[in-house]
């Protein structure tokens, strides 16, 4: 049973924040595929967001919960959500190196459409007709981005962007199943401190001397990923999943400003076509899980 102590709701509290955590994704992106021009390689920027990430969550347990509340019985489920949420992170961050951002961040939204199929064949969980029409019409918005044997969009970047959301839908079925027992709390924690052990060890053969500027991109990825993570706990704390999540797909709109202003790359036209056709797919999806968990409440209050 989870033992999370929920606060009262604040839907648009809930939502700002997660609006802000779409921003803060953004910018981190960008900022991987920026250090990535400058010469850091993968292992850095990795690294050096699991440091954000982990200075925060210290802060987050210590505002919250308490680390009293870290203990847990399930010490080797952590360490491998953590060999895949590091698996994931890898693949996406190498997807933003590869791919323009907002092309990147378009397949990126495949994320709940993997989770459907993998909550489907993984979790048995009933899959409807409009979950898996939403499922068919997202991966042909993908198709339409990618657009087979063009020139406009890496073959090779858009298969570690499919990878990357595949692996990330994994992590998400790995933290449904470790909410039914541990507190999101104890989760952020465990992945940020648990991945610097394996990253430091990578580091010592990875490590590079960098110029100021670069060093500073550096530590406004780790600052940009490490907020994001405490203001996508916060939303989550505040509002229900199904009115934040939607918000996530704003983060379209800062990776093209951002895209455009810092790399001189817009989106192709095929893009502008395909990722409406993922994001309402992804909604879709969210709606009928909403509906299915009201009905699943309903059955169990009578």
């Amino acid at each position: 049973m989870n033992t999370d102590v929920r606060t009262d709701e604040r839907p648009l509290a809930g939502v700002i924040l997660r609006l802000l955590t779409a921003v803060l994704l953004a910018v981190m992106f960008a900022l991987v595929k920026l250090a990535a021009e400058r010469g850091a390689n993968l292992i850095e920027t990795l690294f050096y967001r699991q440091i954000g990430s982990a200075v925060c969550a210290i802060g987050l347990v210590r505002m919250t919960t308490g680390f009293g509340s870290l203990r847990t019985k399930r010490v080797g489920a952590h360490l491998v959500r953590m060999a895949v949420g590091m698996a994931a992170m890898a693949l996406n961050f190498l997807a933003m190196i590869m791919l323009p951002l907002a092309e990147a961040t378009a397949i990126g939204f495949t994320v709940p459409i993997f989770a459907t199929v993998l909550a489907a064949l993984v979790l048995r969980e009933a899959t409807g007709k409009w979950r898996w029409g939403a499922t068919v019409a997202g991966f042909a918005g993908v198709y339409l981005i990618i657009q087979p044997g063009g020139d406009q969009v890496s073959a090779q970047g858009a298969a570690v962007a499919l990878a990357g959301a595949l692996v990330t839908a994994c992590v998400t079925i790995m933290i449904r199943q470790l909410g039914a027992t541990e507190r999101s709390t104890t989760t952020v924690f465990f992945f940020a401190m648990s991945s610097l052990l394996p990253l430091g060890l990578l580091m010592m053969s990875s490590v590079q001397a960098h110029d100021p500027l670069t060093w500073l991109i550096l530590a406004g990825l780790g600052l940009a990923g490490g907020l994001a993570q405490l203001t996508l706990t916060a939303s989550l704390r505040l509002a229900p999943v199904a009115l934040v999540m939607p918000m996530d797909y704003n983060s379209l709109l800062w990776a093209t400003l951002l895209g455009s202003w810092l790399f001189s790359q817009m989106p192709t036209p095929w893009t502008w076509a395909g990722a409406p056709i993922i994001i309402a797919s992804g909604l879709v999806i969210v709606w009928r899980e909403r509906l299915a968990r009201r009905s699943r409440a309903s059955a169990n209050v009578v």
